[in-house]
């Protein structure tokens, strides 16, 4: 794997078999997001949706206790102490949670350990969430006075169902991967020791696959999500026309024909 220099030693980006990997490195804080970490990500983030070599992207905590605890709340008095050192916290970390929302590739979470508050939002903006049995998961906003961001509440609202979400965000009690699941809140438990194979091959199969199509695909489920005045099917149609027009479609076709794997280039 190819390592790729990032602004902070707290996040640690690598690319290799057309997998993406932006790992949360603070694990003697239980990888909890610090402003340079949310920094850091958009940076990252930004590389990997210009980057032709990435196909998927996988998010992972260092360590073994956590995906992302929450935020660093060491930071808070320098950081979040008023309104003001607020808005501009708000404005670097809504900049990386925009980029997660927005990126045409897939996104994978890979958790382990504790994924809390604003980890639990980071993970959600992930198309899916493959989680080791260890796993729990919660949002403590109620314990902190926080009102919990818009964008992630209608996110967990629209995995979990808004009965759930009102539980989770109301009680602020902590869920186990099997309740989590349960509830919708992610789409697999794995064992512990079963995390990294099942993750990989996931993330491998997506890169083997046709990116013009998973693009469409994501997209068409992006609008789905949206009211249906909003949606723009006019480029759901040009990603279409643009897949059937691919050099991909006519190697997928060939493929097929010749009973051998295909070679997609996204072109």
């Amino acid at each position: 794997m190819q390592t790729l220099e990032t602004s902070t030693p707290k996040i640690i980006a690598g690319k290799g078999e057309g997998i993406g990997w932006l790992t949360f490195n603070q694990p003697e804080k239980r990888n909890a997001m610090s402003l340079e970490m949310w920094q850091a990500m958009g940076e990252v983030l930004e590389l990997f949706a210009a980057d032709p070599e990435v196909r998927v992207v996988v998010m992972q905590g260092a360590g073994e206790r956590a995906f992302v605890s929450g935020a660093d709340i060491s930071q808070f008095e320098t950081h979040r102490g008023n309104a003001e050192a607020s808005a501009e916290y708000n404005r670097i970390a809504g900049h990386a949670r925009h980029l997660l929302a927005t990126l045409d590739k897939p996104l994978i979470a890979k958790i382990r350990g504790y994924c809390i508050g604003g980890g639990l939002a980071v993970a959600m903006a992930a198309d899916f969430r493959i989680a080791a049995a260890d796993a729990e998961f919660g949002i403590p906003a109620a314990r902190l006075s926080i009102v919990y961001p818009f964008d992630g509440i209608r996110a967990l609202s629209d995995l979990v169902g808004p009965g759930n979400a009102k539980k989770i965000l109301f009680t602020g009690f902590r869920y186990k991967a099997a309740e989590a699941l349960r509830m919708g809140l992610i789409e697999e438990v794995t064992e512990i020791d079963a995390l990294d194979a099942t993750v990989l091959t996931h993330a491998r199969a997506i890169a083997e696959n046709a990116p013009l199509s998973i693009q469409g695909s994501k997209q068409a489920l992006r609008e789905l999500a949206r009211n249906e005045a909003d949606r723009d099917l006019d480029r759901l149609r040009q990603l279409s026309t643009d897949a059937m027009n691919s050099a991909d479609y006519a190697e997928g076709r060939h493929a097929f024909m010749e009973k051998r794997k295909p070679r997609f280039t996204g072109a």
